[in-house]
């Protein structure tokens, strides 16, 4: 018997493959979309009338309950398209984080997906918050490897930053968007009417991500926020349509020009002060709104950029001045909370996110208005210690 040595540089072959997909939806912000004097949707539609186009709607029913008519202005929209077909009345699920954090839900809409025939020229419009543009963009991504989605966010949060991305997804193992694609929708829609049902609460919570996309890309914007303070908090439509647009643009711009829509690399810029945030919601059982917790993380990294030299004193004044203007509660209960093994286990969302970044920690530090950098390192004493002068600051106001 001969041995014989096999080259394997020889013996394997390789084809390689390249392609590039380009992407291309609109965001459009308009008043009264269910208006039948009111042509976008409409236009979004049309097809030329060489086919029926069918649709799906699936809405918060918190949206419901704050707009009763809003199924009757549905049906009555349409009424007149010929070329259009609805599947069914609308299915209406519980809005909020819960809703992703649901696999008897997640089933009922795949269920309903079989059962109404949605094939993946079908359209499916989902309206309401955050939390269900998530969940059902994350079914709408994977029932039949892709159908068709026009999203209708209808709040702040939604309209400025959740709604108008790539990114969709549910939670699991106590992980917040654990389970997730990057799949851009076919269209927005930002109805600025659906804001008039929100509460203060909820207005405010979605103003944090205006401020955070400030902090990291546009000092114009933090300014104009600062002297516009008053007139946000009061919810004035043309205040609050302006940082809205304003906030998508910006979110929109580090989409594309950050050559890395889908994530990739480790960074994630429009992440600032999240670690913190996806954490404390999961510890308070999503009770505090992302917004809210928000809020909190950018004024902690704030605070760490400040101990580490890397942010100075006014600057960081300024920052901690405009999150105590706009009324947000900068501490709860929830950051005292502690691990099995005795640490506080808000910190451990420094680790759940570098896990959930692929590898290598990366956190945004502020390093001025408009200016921030990444950094692969965190002194967990240090941000231990600010944390102390957070709960110090801000445990007896609230």
């Amino acid at each position: 018997m001969t041995d014989s040595t096999i080259d394997y540089n020889e013996q394997t072959q390789c084809i390689s493959q390249n392609f590039t997909i380009n992407y291309n939806y609109p965001i459009f912000f308009t008043q009264d979309i269910f208006n039948i004097n009111n042509p976008l949707l409409k236009n979004i539609m049309d097809c030329n009338g060489e086919q029926i186009v069918s649709l799906m709607f699936v809405i918060d029913q918190n949206v419901v309950d704050a707009t009763p008519q809003l199924q009757a202005d549905i049906a009555n929209y349409f009424a007149d398209l010929s070329h259009v077909k609805l599947l069914s009345t609308p299915l209406l699920i519980k809005g909020g984080e819960s809703a992703k954090n649901d696999p008897e839900l997640l089933q009922l809409l795949y269920r309903a997906v079989v059962d109404l025939k949605v094939d993946r020229q079908t359209r499916i419009i989902v309206i309401g918050g955050g939390a269900i543009l998530d969940f059902v963009g994350y079914v709408a991504a994977t029932a039949h490897r892709g159908i068709k989605l026009i999203r209708l966010p209808t709040t702040v949060l939604a309209q400025n930053d959740a709604g108008i991305g790539v990114k969709n997804g549910i939670n699991l193992l106590g992980r917040k968007n654990f389970l997730g694609t990057f799949t851009p929708p076919d269209a927005v829609v930002c109805d600025f009417s659906f804001l008039q049902t929100l509460s203060e609460r909820d207005r405010r919570a979605g103003m944090a991500e205006a401020i955070k996309v400030s902090l990291i890309r546009d000092a114009e914007f933090f300014y104009w926020l600062e002297d516009h303070c008053d007139a946000l908090t009061q919810f004035e439509l043309s205040a609050i349509s302006y940082s809205i647009m304003h906030c998508a643009k910006l979110h929109g711009i580090q989409i594309v020009s950050g050559n890395d829509p889908f994530e990739k690399g480790n960074a994630r810029p429009l992440d600032y002060g999240h670690w913190l945030a996806h954490k404390l919601e999961d510890l308070s059982g999503y009770s505090i709104r992302h917004g809210e917790a928000v809020a909190i993380g950018m004024l902690l990294d704030a605070h760490y950029a400040l101990t580490i030299n890397l942010l100075d004193k006014t600057t960081f004044n300024r920052v901690q001045n405009l999150l105590q203007n706009f009324g947000y509660i900068l501490w709860y209960e929830d950051l005292n909370l502690k691990d099995e093994m005795g640490r506080v286990a808000v910190l451990n969302g420094l680790s759940e996110f570098r896990e959930h970044l692929g590898g290598e920690l990366s956190i945004t530090l502020l390093t001025g208005i408009g200016e921030a950098i990444e950094v692969h390192e965190i002194d967990e004493a240090l941000m231990l210690q600010s944390l102390v002068w957070l709960k110090k600051t801000y445990e007896t106001i609230q």
